[in-house]
């Protein structure tokens, strides 16, 4: 059963990848107290996707992004992407979002993924999307999978403020470089059963998380696929962890919610 609350956000989820209920997923999330969720483009199709939804429905922002582009087609292969793959020119994407500057909320997700090894042509097209975001003005949200150092050293050479580490695994010392750089780190719903992040909430300050879904991965639930309204668990989380109020937390990160978009 979920626990009604206010003010509740979800910085990043992929809800062009629901199809027959997203209706009711919406309804879910309305009815447990969300005022926005954020769904993120990763490609054309999924950058096109999005911003219909933001256009569509009330509840939704958009960010529109380029995701790493090897690991997608890694993810596409093992079954994990459900859309069909496709080549596409990256220069022509980004002149595809500045257009639609005025209808996005940030540049996300992009960033690095080097689970099969550093890719170069992930750190080109990585970099391309900060000069973007530092263009527009816009926050980032960062993919950093089994690449966080290097793709910190990148941040920090662009002048971005607003960062939004999405879904973050890395390293103690990388934790502290990324509040001293006054970022913010995304926490999913799988924090109630991840000793990792649960350490994370731990360690930052409330003033720096969001709550994320990543829907529909990351389900706080074995067998459940993941849907905004499932946050919940990451508030309980968080409030018995920092020994706070539901509702404050809440109340906090979307303050930071605020700030930030």
């Amino acid at each position: 059963m979920l626990i009604k609350m206010k003010l509740l956000t979800d910085a990043h989820s992929h809800l062009e990848l629901f199809k027959d209920d997203l209706d009711e997923v919406l309804e879910n999330a309305k009815k447990a107290g969300f005022k926005a969720v954020i769904t993120a483009g990763i490609n054309p199709e999924t950058n096109r996707k999005a911003l219909k939804l933001a256009k569509k429905y009330d509840i939704i922002q958009c960010s529109l992004g380029v995701y790493p582009r090897s690991a997608l087609k890694r993810e596409t292969k093992d079954g994990e992407f459900p859309l069909k793959l496709e080549e596409f020119d990256v220069l022509k994407e980004i002149d595809f979002i500045k257009a639609n500057k005025d209808n996005i909320v940030a540049i996300g997700e992009i960033g690095l993924d080097f689970v099969n090894g550093r890719d170069e042509g992930q750190i080109e097209d990585f970099k391309e999307m900060l000069k973007l975001a530092e263009e527009l003005k816009k926050p980032v949200i960062v993919h950093s999978r089994k690449a966080e150092e290097e793709c910190i050293e990148i941040l920090e050479s662009f002048k971005l403020k607003k960062v939004i580490m999405h879904c973050f695994c890395g390293k103690k010392k990388l934790v502290k470089r990324i509040q001293e750089n006054g970022w913010y780190f995304s926490i999913p719903a799988i924090v109630v059963r991840t000793q990792q992040f649960q350490e994370l909430v731990k360690e930052v300050p409330l003033s720096q998380l969001f709550t994320e879904s990543d829907a529909p991965y990351l389900s706080p639930y074995k067998d459940k696929r993941n849907e905004p309204a499932f946050i919940t668990e990451t508030i309980k989380k968080i409030a018995e962890i920092k020994r706070m109020d539901e509702q404050e937390v809440v109340n906090n990160i979307y303050m930071n919610f605020g700030r930030v978009f």
